[in-house]
């Protein structure tokens, strides 16, 4: 065992502050990261104020981090996809007991046994994970991804949440040239939908309540914006639709972009409204119309992706920031007052 810098949070009220964390020595099949960068995700704020208590309760302290970007500095004698000096990602997962029919079909972010990077029961050292608002973390080769040499580093850390998160439904649902999709809302995952949609050959439509992102999404890829609160410009879409994305976090009418899938449409949800939803069976009978769920990728999908961007040279638009200004980030990430993500200069942590 072996301590690392990193921040952690001693309460739900407490601030993001210095401290020293234990890693666990490489294990034979281990990779020990350096990290470079670490995105900062809007569930990173949630878990800090344990905002979701009663699925997944805050174990203080906690480090969080689960966007992880970093060079190899050592690694098991097992190891065979990595050697110091490559460079090397981590994302939502760490561990998953591998034997399960989710693990051997590579959906491992379906396994029931499940590790993911911070706040997970931790087997090596007992207690937590701590995540990547750290200097150095140790990894089970299997959940270490390879990252192209052609990436901007900083821009390729949220890839592993935002950009997973996204680009697995599109997958899913084949989207693809002469698809027409809609990517509700215009964040850090919404903006991931438009370049990976508009990468896959769709046409695609962004909606949004906001009139200030409009030339934004069209930078990004969008043909097309409609302002979902003007009836008149949501009416001219309804039933046209093949795929919709909705990556809303704010509790809204769902039933009102499923009005806007056409004949055996599909709409997928990535974002987390807190309260139930209200779904008339009408909206999914009428025209074979159907509504599903969707959460990260499995590793096999993951290095698909990172792959796919390096292919494209498609990354996260982000706003770099040293870990000294953590807190004010998750007080702007609140008022969505970032384009798109923040991502940390985790050398910033060295100074402390």
């Amino acid at each position: 065992m072996y301590q690392t810098r990193a921040y952690s949070a001693a309460s739900p009220t407490s601030p993001l502050d210095p401290d020293t964390i234990p890693r666990r020595d490489p294990t034979d099949h281990d990779v020990q990261l350096e990290i470079l960068f670490c995105g900062v995700c809007h569930s990173d704020l949630h878990a800090v104020r344990d905002e979701w208590n009663s699925v997944m309760p805050t174990v203080y302290p906690i480090v969080p981090g689960h966007e992880i970007v970093g060079r190899v500095t050592s690694v098991g004698s097992a190891v065979t996809k990595f050697q110091p000096g490559d460079l090397a990602a981590v994302g939502v997962l760490v561990d998953s007991d591998g034997t399960c029919p989710q693990c051997q079909s590579n959906h491992q972010q379906y396994c029931p046994n499940l590790v993911f990077t911070f706040n997970s029961p931790d087997r090596h050292l007992g207690g937590v994970t701590y995540g990547g608002y750290s200097n150095s973390i140790v990894v089970d080769q299997r959940f270490v991804l390879r990252v192209p040499s052609n990436l901007d580093l900083a821009a390729t850390a949220p890839l592993l949440c935002a950009g997973i998160t996204t680009y697995s439904p599109l997958r899913h649902w084949r989207v693809s040239e002469g698809k027409k999709v809609g990517i509700l809302g215009l964040g850090g995952l919404g903006h991931m939908g438009v370049k990976f949609a508009r990468a896959f050959g769709a046409h695609v439509v962004v909606f949004t309540t906001s009139p200030a992102k409009v030339d934004d999404a069209l930078r990004l890829g969008a043909h097309e914006v409609v302002l979902s609160r003007d009836v008149e410009q949501m009416n001219k879409h309804v039933g046209t639709f093949d795929f919709i994305l909705d990556t809303i976090s704010a509790d809204h009418d769902v039933n009102a972009y499923l009005q806007m899938l056409g004949r055996d449409g599909h709409l997928t949800m990535v974002g987390l409204p807190s309260n139930p939803l209200t779904i008339p069976a009408f909206s999914l009978v009428a025209k074979r119309r159907s509504l599903s769920g969707s959460s990260i990728g499995g590793l096999a999908e993951t290095q698909e992706m990172l792959d796919f961007c390096g292919a494209h040279n498609l990354t996260a638009d982000v706003e770099v920031i040293p870990i000294q200004k953590v807190n004010e980030a998750y007080e702007r990430l609140l008022k969505s007052d970032v384009k798109y993500r923040f991502c940390i200069d985790m050398t910033s942590l060295k100074s402390e």
